[in-house]
């Protein structure tokens, strides 16, 4: 989203000065900033942006339409200098001021996509870059980027690189076959009304229940609200507004109610996951949004220019560029669970927080730039110069900001401090050499005195607990776990409250788990499932959870037949409790379903259960109390960070906290069946 006062203002000469359009910003930037707020009357505010785009392609056409009437030509390096002058410099600004605070506000992980998602920003790319974001799983799980609301910009600014050139060649060729209607465009509003209808095409035909991204984010599907505004500007640039317009339009006046109802029903019930949002409630949204604009612009005297124009929204609107471009990443840092607050006051606080940094931002870097308020004597080549040594100024500190840190302690270099049978590790751990592992009991087949075989299932949680074990003489460690892919099933999935299904893999797991017993022959098999088993999925027609009866006797059969796999050559089973985690807030500051204590519990009570059921072969061991020794989740443990991402371990937290407590307890069941 960019703000187009600037283009208004040099639209004067067409309709005059619009305040209404300002207001029509102010509305589209404050159901944006309120759904990503988390507030529930809006959980269509995100649609907000569609209108800015409308807009956008409104006020670019009718300035290059007044400029070609004018002039007989269109300057398009001094229309691209106009834009990048109004929307480059506060771009900067906040990428120097938010990637290097990701750096310490945001897991590692994540500090390593911020650089792609900075530089994509910076390249007017993020859109696409959102698509595609990364292959691996902790990329594609990894929690939403502070500068992914910069995907709008992207479109708008490859909208400003290609449409201009489309109107000049189409111009061109209208005024070679008729020169007496080049002022009439009607093949430019053609032109825009084709592409809108292959726009809307290619957002149906993108569209996957699972995965929305690829309609959300395309350039390609998103245009359609662009060159709704396009046309509509061809539309209306026709004949200039007469008397009777000013006064009021039957016809304009009843579309601009319609849309004005629309636009309140799709804000206060459309979903961003929708079919049907992207088999034509898109367009729709712009035809309500464009039905507006032109009742404002051809009457700006009736009640629906008058009321978009009342003073508060006025104001709002010409700062809109800056609230949407602060308010995402303010948002994302300024969390429930730094700021100790929730609900309506942490959205005030985030609402008084944006707004102080956006009016900064307007009246000292925007406004000024804008206005080109510096000595009128300065060489042209002066402010091409400043404006090349700031884009290297914020490409240089993007680069440095998310440099990897100092490397993390390796499991092949680390030594490990043993605690004793009875101790829970940490403080008070006693010291054990590697060599005071116990041999492993004698199964049949095994050689006397071969080092204990311990293999690690699971998901990616299980992963790193397995990868970053230190270093261990006289133990074989092997990690099967599948990233991303726990043991239930049911492929109807909600994740961070939006609908996903189960990666492709996943289906295998079975196969890849019974693969690994087979090849290690594991003396112990250690099981640790989380977040897949803790999220809400579709059962029986309807979304259940763990601690639902129903569903808990689908996770009953899915663990029965994980442990069967996993005990399949005579191997003593350990489940491990899942921790507490904190992975991501909800919009509002609040925890996911998924993060709740409640279902952490409920699945460790269950996993309580199944142990009692078979005691002869199965150990429980609750690591949930060694990661969370309050209670509740932490990210630290005695001073050593445990968690990377609220979810996944740290390497330092898996040899300092984890290990020291497990490894023992592992070689002790290897030996004698018993922690």
């Amino acid at each position: 989203m960019a703000s187009q006062a600037p283009v208004q203002q040099r639209a004067e000469r067409v309709y005059g000065y619009q305040p209404a359009l300002d207001g029509v910003r102010a509305l589209a930037v404050a159901a944006v900033v309120l759904f990503h707020g988390g507030v529930a009357l809006l959980p269509g505010g995100f649609l907000g942006v569609d209108a800015f785009f409308v807009l956008s392609g409104f006020l670019i056409t009718s300035l290059l339409l007044a400029e070609y009437q004018r002039d007989g030509r269109i300057r398009l390096g001094a229309f691209w200098a106009r834009r990048a002058r109004r929307l480059l410099p506060a771009l900067l600004l906040m990428l120097i001021c938010v990637v290097p605070a990701g750096r310490y506000l945001l897991p590692p992980v994540e500090v390593g996509l911020l650089r792609g998602d900075a530089l994509a920003a910076l390249g007017y790319v993020a859109n696409w870059r959102m698509i595609y974001r990364g292959s691996d799983y902790f990329a594609q799980t990894a929690a939403p980027s502070p500068l992914q609301h910069t995907w709008s910009l992207g479109i708008e600014e490859q909208f400003y690189l290609l449409w201009p050139l489309a109107v000049v060649v189409l111009l061109a060729l209208a005024a070679r076959r008729r020169r007496g209607d080049a002022g009439r465009p009607w093949a430019l509003a053609a032109v825009a009304l084709v592409g809108t209808a292959a726009s809307a095409a290619c957002a149906a035909i993108w569209y996957r229940p699972d995965d929305v991204n690829r309609a959300y984010f395309g350039t390609d599907s998103r245009a359609q609200a662009l060159l709704i505004g396009c046309a509509l500007a061809v539309l209306l640039s026709v004949s200039a507004p007469g008397q009777s317009a000013r006064r009021g339009h039957p016809v304009l006046g009843t579309g601009a109610l319609a849309g004005a109802a629309g636009t309140a029903w799709l804000w206060t019930h459309a979903q961003g996951g929708s079919g049907w949002l992207y088999h034509g409630g898109l367009a729709l949204c712009t035809l309500a949004i464009a039905g507006l604009i032109a009742h404002a612009v051809r009457s700006p005297r009736s009640p629906t220019a008058r009321l978009l124009g009342l003073p508060p929204l006025v104001r709002l609107g010409r700062i809109s560029y800056g609230v949407y471009l602060w308010h995402w990443p303010l948002f994302q840092f300024a969390t429930a669970e730094r700021t100790h607050l929730t609900g309506p006051v942490l959205l005030v606080a985030r609402l008084a927080l944006t707004l102080g940094v956006a009016i900064a931002s307007y009246h000292l870097l925007e406004r000024p730039v804008r206005e080109r308020r510096w000595p009128r004597r300065t060489p042209r080549l002066v402010p091409v110069g400043a404006a090349v040594a700031a884009v290297a100024l914020t490409v240089a500190a993007v680069g440095v900001a998310t440099m990897p840190g100092a490397s993390l302690v390796s499991g092949s270099s680390a030594a490990v401090v043993l605690a004793g049978p009875g101790a829970e590790g940490g403080p008070g751990a006693t010291s054990a050499s590697p060599g005071a592992l116990p041999p492993p009991m004698q199964r049949k087949g095994r050689r006397p005195g071969t080092e204990p075989r311990i293999a690690f299932f699971g998901d990616s949680v299980a992963w790193t607990l397995g990868s970053y074990l230190p270093a261990h003489p006289g133990m074989q460690a092997t990690v099967r776990a599948v990233q991303g892919c726990g043991i239930a099933l049911l492929p109807d999935i909600l994740e961070l409250g939006t609908p996903h299904t189960n990666l492709s893999y996943c289906q295998y797991w079975p196969t890849i788990w019974r693969r690994g017993v087979n090849t290690d022959d594991p003396d112990v098999s250690v099981i640790l499932l989380d977040r897949w088993e803790l999220m809400d999925r579709k059962l029986n027609g309807q979304y259940q959870h763990v601690g639902q009866p129903q569903f808990d006797a689908y996770l009953t059969s899915q663990l029965d037949q994980a442990i069967a796999i996993a005990d399949a050559r005579g191997a003593r089973v350990v489940l491990l409790t899942a921790p507490y985690t904190h992975r991501s807030e909800t919009l509002a500051g609040g925890l996911y379903p998924e993060d709740q204590p409640a279902r952490v519990n409920a699945w460790n009570a269950l996993l309580r259960a199944e142990v009692a059921a078979h005691p002869k072969t199965l150990t429980l061991l609750d690591l949930n109390k060694v990661v969370c020794p309050g209670g509740a989740f932490t990210w630290s443990v005695g001073g050593v960070q445990v968690r990377s991402d609220g979810l996944h371990f740290t390497p330092a937290g898996v040899q300092s906290v984890i290990a020291p407590w497990l490894l023992p307890r592992l070689a002790a069941i290897a030996a004698h069946g018993t922690p």
